[in-house]
């Protein structure tokens, strides 16, 4: 974690500000502890990724392999000891996120050079250099990566902690990502300049996730797209949004929508899981533009 971005996050829970614990750093922070000064909630950094959970127990409860990784990476005795503590409060349980994580991480980075990346980076390309960009979703860092050859801080946010690693590890200096949930991101109030969303509408409910998308641009551009792939699995959302109804939320949000996607498209997403099984999207893109106007 770049150290002159810890001034940019605030407590997940309650919004305090955070100090900050160096417990390892070269270039940056390798690890270390962001704590809360109100709720004194503290969130581990680790091979410089933040993990920006509130019950760290839980979530590695549901990661038991993870909680050993993290063991292996961790380099402070410090660490090592917390992660130890936490280790001993989890239940035992024959499910394990941390196997799906991995997968996943490789299939996207096996895929990183599929047409669709190579649409939707163009797309981006357009878009002029900006100060602060945000991905939710970053993975493995795919476009968070290539957006910091061009702008100049750029966030990436995701829940699997073996992408964002990979992610980290092919990142420049101004790219940094956070394992955080997006509905429980640890960016307060702050406003970006560009934000992207690719295909998580599935994973996130839309409408809450628009709306943390509006509050986070005032003077900006949305950048999203998605299949529309709400019957997968037991976890989809509660109340999807699609093509026309998502593109009517946002222009209520104060967006307009930009004309070349004004109207759904349906990009093709080939997606190679294995040898002998590929899944075929076709994804729509939506580039929504808000601009502040000086009424004086």
């Amino acid at each position: 974690m770049n150290k002159k971005n810890s001034k940019f996050v605030l407590c997940t829970k309650c919004n305090g500000d955070l100090t900050l614990d160096i417990l390892d750093e070269t270039n940056e922070i390798n690890e270390g502890f962001l704590r809360c000064e109100v709720c004194h909630l503290q969130f581990p950094i680790i091979s410089k990724i933040p993990i920006f959970i509130q019950n760290f127990t839980q979530f590695l409860e549901n990661r038991p392999s993870l909680g050993g990784d993290l063991l292996k990476l961790a380099s402070t005795k410090k660490m090592k000891d917390f992660i130890k503590i936490t280790l001993t409060k989890i239940k035992k349980t024959d499910n394990d996120l941390t196997y799906v994580d991995k997968r996943w991480a490789n299939i996207y980075i096996k895929n990183k050079n599929s047409s669709f990346y190579k649409n939707i980076k163009s797309n981006l390309s357009k878009i002029t250099s900006k100060k602060f960009v945000l991905e939710y979703g970053s993975s493995v860092g795919i476009i968070s990566n290539d957006l910091g050859l061009k702008h100049q801080n750029v966030f990436g946010v995701d829940m699997s902690f073996h992408a964002l690693l990979l992610a980290k590890e092919q990142s420049n200096k101004n790219c940094d990502y956070f394992l955080a949930d997006i509905l429980k991101h640890p960016f307060g109030n702050k406003k970006f300049d560009l934000i992207i969303a690719l295909n998580i509408l599935e994973l996130v409910e839309p409408s809450l996730l628009v709306g943390i998308l509006s509050s986070q641009i005032s003077n900006g551009i949305i950048f999203l797209s998605d299949p529309y792939d709400y019957e997968r699995g037991g976890k989809s959302v509660k109340s999807p949004l699609y093509e026309n109804q998502l593109r009517q939320i946002l222009i209520h949000n104060g967006f307009n929508i930009t004309k070349n996607t004004l109207l759904p498209s349906k990009i093709i997403w080939n997606l190679k899981i294995n040898e002998r099984t590929k899944l075929q999207y076709k994804v729509d893109l939506i580039i929504g533009k808000k601009h502040l106007f000086n009424r004086n």
